[in-house]
């Protein structure tokens, strides 16, 4: 088995994991460090990685300035309660990117918005239907 951790630089961890917790619908816990967390399913399945900028010294994660949040990433996010998942964005959000619609590659349900930073995420349904 093989897994990805996906990790992307955020200015406010503890901010940013409360935020994905409500929109993936995880229970609020903190995160393990103010400068590092972990989204983690029910399953122990890591989901998202968040890394304050700056921290570590990581080349890529040194600063936004060096390049916009999100360029030449998409987080795409497969669930299986995708109207629960639309509730959840709405409060967190004043707009979407993209409203509801059916993806005619995975003929499912999704939508996008931004998160905190500026990320660019996609909620599609798991399932057709």
């Amino acid at each position: 088995m093989k897994r990805i951790w996906t990790i992307i630089g955020v200015a406010d961890v503890p901010r940013s994991f409360a935020w994905y917790q409500v929109l993936l619908g995880q229970p609020a816990t903190p995160p393990a460090h103010d400068y590092f967390g972990q989204i983690v399913d029910s399953d122990g399945t890591v989901l998202l990685c968040l890394h304050q900028w700056g921290a570590h010294e990581h080349p890529s994660l040194t600063s936004p300035a060096q390049a916009t949040p999100g360029n030449g990433l998409l987080l795409f996010f497969r669930v299986d309660d995708f109207d629960l998942a639309l509730q959840r964005a709405r409060s967190l959000v004043s707009q979407l990117e993209e409203e509801p619609h059916v993806n005619p590659n995975t003929r499912t349900m999704e939508f996008s918005l931004r998160d905190p930073d500026g990320y660019y995420v996609t909620i599609s349904a798991l399932s057709v239907g």
